[in-house]
């Protein structure tokens, strides 16, 4: 895996990437009149390289939440689709809720990876701009958390743990949904899921909002991509809600403490999995691969905890949130 940023993002690239991007375009450069002409560029194009690498830890070891969020957003970053693609060695999608409809927002099927069976269940966006219409953004409605909650069910009967990415900037919030009970669907998911009777991992890889994010998010064990945010609700709606401005994201975002290493000393998740250097948009490859080691690794350790221990543990665990820390 290289340690230098495989591309540079976005067409314009978040504001405080800037200065990288640029950096990396002259490395590019570089290599071009490197490989077409006489010129011998390598050793300035190796210095240039080293002091990309240290501007991007400096840069990324300094961001505020907010820049986290927008990480978070980034359009480069890896979606569900890229990590069955890039992690799994097979995927049969299973659609459908048996009631209303199968909602795209919401991907179920049965994974397999390196000998490991398991039910993946994830929020989809859509890379395109048709997909993400499709996938309405990434914010199911009602039916998608029936769906999730029936193929689990399917697992547990089957005995096949439940490995879950969330993703999303919160539920489809319209009327149809509302009518459709989402709020019911979701905090069904939420009891039901305490109940399961089989090993479940849970990974914010993206966006984790509200009750869109809880819906697929009570496990045995959670965690975060490092440039992840969790949170009851958006800066956006929070800054709406609470200064009337938009404008006040930044603020919010602070106040809300919805960053990964928040979360974590807040006792809210399990462990953060650090992101390739300069964010997971970077390296998508770098980060799938460091989410399949951690997948691995908590499926092999909760297989071997004995299933009363296990469901006790899940719920002590999610007992204690919200509760004073100690020292």
């Amino acid at each position: 895996m290289s340690e230098t940023p495989a591309k540079i993002g976005m067409q314009d690239g978040l504001a405080f990437e800037r200065q990288l991007n640029e950096l990396q375009a002259k490395i590019a450069e570089l290599r071009k009149l490197n490989t077409g002409s006489h010129l011998e560029l390598t050793g300035e194009i190796a210095l240039l390289e080293e002091r990309l690498r240290k501007q991007t830890a400096e840069v990324y070891a300094q961001l505020s939440p907010w820049e986290r969020v927008n990480v978070a957003r980034h359009a480069d970053r890896p979606l569900t689709s890229d990590y069955v693609q890039l992690m799994l060695d097979d995927f049969v999608e299973i659609h459908g809720d048996r009631v209303f409809g199968d909602d795209r927002a919401i991907l179920t099927g049965l994974a397999t990876m390196g000998g490991q069976r398991f039910l993946l269940v994830g929020h989809r966006k859509g890379k395109t701009v048709k997909d993400r219409l499709a996938c309405n953004f990434g914010c199911a409605h009602p039916e998608g958390y029936r769906k999730a909650m029936q193929k689990m069910r399917m697992a547990e009967k089957w005995k096949l743990p439940i490995v879950t990415f969330i993703n999303t900037p919160g539920a489809y919030p319209g009327i149809g949904a509302e009518e459709r009970g989402q709020a019911s669907a979701i905090a069904r998911n939420i009891l039901e899921m305490f109940d399961l009777k089989v090993p479940i991992v849970c990974i914010v890889i993206g966006e984790g909002g509200s009750g869109g994010a809880l819906g697929i998010g009570v496990g045995d064990r959670v965690g975060m991509l490092e440039n992840s945010y969790y949170s009851v609700i958006s800066p956006e709606g929070c800054a709406a809600i609470l200064w009337k401005s938009g404008d006040k994201a930044p603020e919010a975002a602070e106040a809300l403490k919805l960053t990964s290493k928040d979360l974590l000393r807040l006792g809210l998740v399990d462990k953060v999995v650090e992101e390739p250097l300069g964010g997971a948009h970077r390296d998508p490859k770098g980060a799938v691969e460091r989410v399949k080691q951690q997948i691995v690794d908590w499926l092999t350790e909760l297989q071997a905890i004995p299933l009363p221990d296990l469901l006790a543990q899940r719920y002590a665990k999610f007992r204690r949130m919200g509760t004073p820390l100690q020292g």
